[in-house]
């Protein structure tokens, strides 16, 4: 199986400050971090690869300092490292990195083999967009499988597969032929340590890097921010709540602990219970 995992370098979130003055995002000195949710997708295709053979091709796009991302994932047991750099790709939106990753996975096709199977987390921490995962799927024509919470048979010969999605009130079972997009869920696996022998091999392997020209982008101004009609005006922090927070005593039987806990609620906000009839009466 030919499987592509797209991953991100992005700051840890943990860490990230906001400027107080100008309201934009404090990045310097701010470790980076793959994105948390890219490491499910990675460790999903490495099981897949373990299991019915093949190669996985681990795949970003940023700057240079990306590569140590990369590296990173070669020492989880990826095969192969894409770096998609250059400076046609500064500021892109969603859209243009769909752009952009479809044209490098497609180069990556006409250089291994086409992809069986292209996964990518169900969205990035800095983002939170979700939409450059389906943006993909959608310029490549694949069946686009997201939310995966776990994968379930395989058939190589048939070229099928079938997962598990989380879904709105419930669980959905789906079978997929090939090729595909799938986009995982955190906790869908167990992430696994790298070895030392992988660990030794990601420290002198060659990272592949491509520019615009190299991937097969011809149009660069559908790239970086003249492909990006997405406009980001202003970044601000929540505005801190004057209210404190407060102890209630209770009776320790649970009717009467909700009794309290409602009676209390009601004297803290007015009206709340007047709004909470007239919506009842309106079911």
């Amino acid at each position: 199986m030919q499987l592509v995992v797209c991953i991100k370098q992005v700051p840890d979130s943990a860490q990230i400050r906001v400027h107080p003055v100008t309201n934009t995002i404090m990045r310097q000195g701010v470790p980076t971090i793959i994105n948390p949710y890219d490491l499910f997708a990675l460790e999903t295709a490495l099981r897949l690869r373990d299991a019915h053979g093949g190669e996985v091709t681990v795949l970003t796009m940023g700057p240079q300092s990306a590569e140590e991302s990369l590296r990173k994932a070669l020492t989880y047991g990826a095969d192969r490292a894409v770096l998609l750099t250059d400076r046609f790709f500064a500021g892109s939106d969603t859209l243009a990195t769909s752009f952009a990753l479809s044209k490098a996975i497609e180069k990556i096709g006409a250089t291994w083999g086409a992809p069986d199977i292209v996964f990518a987390g169900k969205q990035t921490i800095d983002g939170d967009t979700a939409q450059v995962g389906p943006g993909i799927a959608r310029r490549l024509g694949l069946n686009q499988l997201t939310y995966i919470s776990k994968i379930g048979a395989v058939d190589v010969a048939a070229r099928t597969i079938e997962m598990e999605r989380r879904a709105e009130g419930g669980t959905q079972t789906l079978r997929s032929s090939f090729p595909c997009l799938v986009t995982m869920l955190e906790g869908s696996a167990d992430i696994r340590r790298g070895s030392l022998a992988d660990a030794l091999r990601a420290a002198r392997a060659e990272v592949v890097t491509w520019n615009a020209k190299s991937a097969g982008i011809d149009d660069v101004t559908r790239c970086g921010l003249r492909g990006s009609p997405t406009v980001v005006k202003r970044v601000f922090a929540p505005t801190p709540r004057s209210e404190k927070a407060k102890q209630i005593d209770v009776q320790p039987k649970a009717r009467d602990t909700a009794e309290s806990l409602m009676a209390a609620l009601f004297a803290a906000k007015s009206g709340l219970e007047g709004d909470l009839e007239r919506l009842a009466s309106g079911l």
